[in-house]
């Protein structure tokens, strides 16, 4: 069986390889790709495109193992220690925070502020098979550090999707996921097995919060909590390949997918959602998330572990600016009305994600060779 590093990496480079593919198409000939996208398919109730069920359906299983890696951290690993979780936890909202500001302030009085989420975001499948790839002698506390943030930070997206980015709730649908959600959780807390019967009711969770008006990924986060402990490992290990190989690749095959023709590089350079996006990720992660770690190791009893260095945090906390999946999801819910906004928000975060990418790796590698030596 491939190893943890090994299986991150492959997952790294299927989702870039996805994205550019989707890149290059939509240049080469961008109405078929868009009447690829726009596709509707399934049931007629739901008016879904392939693009939409990618982000709202394909994403759910992604959210659903972001759900699981919650659960575990917060039953058996990082974050069940609070003090050991304290400065990775306050490092993850210093660097949610300090980028949404950074695009506020670029974007204040304008009607494109509604995008502030967009730089929150750290994808944490990117994240972790770059360090998989570039940081093989790196402490194994760098990691713990990186999974600790990105478990928060998915944690603080989930909630600002949930809350701000929802126009309207529908009640009795509601009710209805949350039943869904309930039954779930019962059988899962009798220690029921087979997907036979689980199937069936993700469905319904699934479909009823998509009514509800909640985004419906927020399904497969809920049903990741729920889980009993017990089953953590084995759900992991079936549906890993599944999204790492499939749901997240293709969500950002769809994502990805804008023409650059119309935009000018002062096109990029001078709009306030480009410019907001590239400074919050490349710049406002790596200053939220080392200076809030600096504070609260100052202000608090918390402490950074003996094992890392403040050259170890300001790698990852360049590393975290890579927002690619989660923020690609914000930008189209912000700006789905704006088609010519909703491209720029998508190529500023592909060029951002990129540049903080390789920024990230130029650092990585000379810590490898720190500790090699």
């Amino acid at each position: 069986m491939a190893s943890n590093s090994s299986k991150e990496t492959a997952g790294g480079v299927v989702l870039l390889v996805s994205a550019v593919t989707a890149l290059i198409w939509a240049n080469l000939d961008f109405a078929s790709f868009s009447n690829l996208r726009d596709f509707e398919l399934g049931i007629p109730a739901f008016h879904l495109s392939l693009g939409e069920w990618s982000a709202d359906g394909l994403l759910a299983i992604f959210f659903f193992l972001v759900g699981l890696e919650l659960k575990h951290e917060l039953v058996e690993g990082s974050l069940r220690d609070r003090a050991v979780a304290a400065v990775p936890i306050a490092a993850a909202i210093g660097g949610m925070v300090v980028p949404a500001l950074i695009f506020l302030a670029f974007n204040a009085g304008q009607s494109t502020m509604i995008g502030w989420g967009i730089p929150m975001a750290t994808d944490i499948a990117f994240t972790l098979a770059v360090l998989a790839l570039v940081g093989k002698k790196l402490p194994i506390q760098v990691r713990i550090f990186l999974l600790t943030l990105a478990v928060v930070d998915d944690l603080g997206a989930i909630l600002v999707i949930a809350i701000f980015y929802t126009a309207t709730i529908h009640l009795l649908p509601l009710a209805v996921a949350l039943l869904a959600l309930l039954v779930f959780g019962l059988l899962q807390r009798a220690n029921v097995r087979g997907w036979y019967f689980y199937l069936p009711i993700a469905a319904v969770a699934w479909a009823a919060l998509h009514e509800s008006g909640i985004h419906a990924t927020i399904a497969g986060v809920a049903m990741g909590l729920l889980m009993n402990t017990k089953n953590l490992t084995r759900a992991t290990n079936r549906v890993q390949p599944i999204s790492s190989w499939f749901a997240v690749p293709v969500f950002a095959f769809f994502a990805a997918g804008v023409s650059v023709q119309g935009f000018t590089l002062e096109t990029f350079t001078t709009s306030p959602v480009s410019i907001g996006i590239l400074f919050g990720l490349v710049l406002g992660k790596p200053i939220g998330i080392v200076g809030t770690s600096w504070l609260v190791t100052k202000l608090t009893p918390a402490r950074l572990s003996s094992k890392l260095s403040w050259w170890d945090i300001s790698s990852v906390g360049v590393l975290a600016g890579v927002g690619f999946t989660v923020s690609l999801l914000i930008n189209e819910l912000a700006f789905k009305h704006v088609p010519a906004v909703e491209s720029l928000g998508t190529l500023s975060v592909l060029v951002s994600s990129t540049l903080a990418a390789i920024i990230a790796i130029v650092a990585l590698a000379f810590r490898n060779r720190a500790y090699s030596r």
